[in-house]
C-alpha cells in the first residue's frame, strides 16, 4: 500500500489546526471573489453576476475534490484522479451531442457521465465485486479505455458543431465558471456527500488496509467499491455538467492534505470539499480579473496551478 494512504493509528499534530484554517481560508477566498473585477462593491454586481458563480465554484471544487478522495479509496492509489473512470469524458461527450441536437447542454452533460457509468459497471462489475487487491488496476484500464473512446468520439463530433458555436464549446470543454447555474444545488450535493463518507470513515479507513484485510474485518468490499466509484462518477458528472472539464482538483487536493498531516477519512471527509471549494474559486476569480477585459477558462488555470504544486510534492516525497 502506498504510504499516503496509510491510516494513522493516532491524529497528527499538524492535522489540528484545519478544523479553523480551511474554513477561513474559504471564507477568505469566498470575499475574494465576491468584490475582484471591475465594479468592486456593487452590491447589483454581486448579488446578480458573482455570487451564483461563487456558489458554482464552490460545488464544483467541492464535488470534485470528494471524487478523487472516493477514487484514491478505491484503487488505494493517492494518483487516481476522478477522471479515470472516464466519466468526465462521458460527461462532456453527451454535451457536445446536445449541443449539435440543440439540447441542453447540463441534461446532455449528465446523460453522457451515467452513460460511461453504466458502461463501467457492464465491463468491470465482477472486477468491484472480487477482493482481489488487483482489481483496482483492472479498474483503471477500463476506465482509461472508456475515456479515450470518449475523447476521440468528442474530436469526431467537435468536427461537425457550427462555427459559431465551436469556441464556446472548446471554451466550455477545458473549463468555465462563466454564466453557471444550479450552484446552490451543487453545494447541497457536496455537503451530503461528504455526510455520506463521514458515516462510512471506518469502512474506507479499512479499505485502505487491503480487500482482505477488509473483508476479515466485516466490510463487504464489493459494494463498498461500487459505493465509492457510483459516488465518483455522480459527482464528477454534475461537477462537469455545470463548469466543463476543471482537471488536477480531485488529484491534487487529497494528496496536499495529506502531506499536511491529515491521514483519517474522519477528517478528510470534511477537508477535502473544503479545500476543493477554496482551488477552484481561487483560480476561476485568477482566470476571470488576471487578463482583464478577457476570461480565462478556469481548468487551464487549475492545470497551471496544480500541476507544479503536484511535481513539487513527489520531489519532497523523494
Amino acid at each position: 500500500m502506498h504510504p499516503e494512504l496509510a491510516v494513522s493509528s493516532s491524529p497528527s499534530r499538524r492535522a489540528v489546526p484545519w478544523r479553523w484554517a480551511l474554513p477561513l481560508l474559504l471564507a477568505a477566498v469566498v470575499v475574494a471573489a465576491l468584490v475582484a473585477g471591475d465594479g468592486g462593491w456593487n452590491l447589483q454586481l454581486i448579488v446578480e453576476l458573482r455570487l451564483p458563480r461563487v456558489l458554482a465554484g464552490i460545488g464544483v471544487g467541492a464535488l470534485l475534490a470528494q471524487a478523487g478522495l472516493a477514487m484514491q479509496i478505491v484503487l488505494r492509489n493517492p494518483l487516481a484522479d476522478p477522471y479515470v473512470l472516464g466519466a468526465s469524458g462521458g460527461a462532456g461527450l453527451g454535451a457536445i451531442a446536445a449541443l449539435l441536437i440543440g439540447g441542453a447542454l447540463w441534461l446532455g452533460s449528465v446523460a453522457g457521465a451515467a452513460a460511461a457509468l453504466l458502461l463501467l459497471l457492464l465491463l468491470g462489475g465482477r472486477v468491484m465485486a472480487s477482493r482481489d487487491d488487483e482489481a483496482p488496476a483492472q479498474l483503471i484500464l477500463i476506465g482509461a479505455m472508456i475515456a479515450a473512446i470518449a475523447a476521440a468520439a468528442s474530436t469526431l463530433l467537435l468536427g461537425l458543431v457550427p462555427e459559431r458555436q465551436l469556441r464556446g464549446a472548446m471554451f466550455w470543454l477545458v473549463g468555465n465558471l462563466s454564466g453557471a447555474t444550479h450552484g446552490l444545488w451543487l453545494c447541497f450535493l457536496a455537503v451530503a456527500a461528504a455526510g455520506w463518507m463521514r458515516l462510512r470513515e471506518r469502512r474506507d479507513d479499512r479499505l485502505l488496509l487491503g480487500s482482505d484485510v477488509a473483508w476479515l474485518l466485516g466490510e463487504p468490499v464489493g459494494r463498498a467499491r461500487l459505493e465509492l466509484v457510483l459516488l465518483a462518477a455522480l459527482a464528477t458528472g454534475a461537477a462537469v455538467a455545470v463548469a466543463g472539464t476543471v482537471g488536477f482538483v480531485g488529484l491534487v487536493v487529497p494528496q496536499a492534505l495529506r502531506r499536511a498531516g491529515l491521514q483519517r477519512q474522519r477528517d478528510l471527509a470534511w477537508a477535502v470539499p473544503i479545500a476543493g471549494a477554496a482551488l477552484v474559486v481561487g483560480a476561476d476569480t485568477l482566470a476571470r480579473t488576471v487578463a482583464l477585459p478577457y476570461e480565462l477558462p478556469v481548468g487551464a488555470v487549475t492545470a497551471l496551478v496544480g500541476a507544479p504544486v503536484f511535481i513539487l510534492m513527489l520531489r519532497r516525497k523523494r
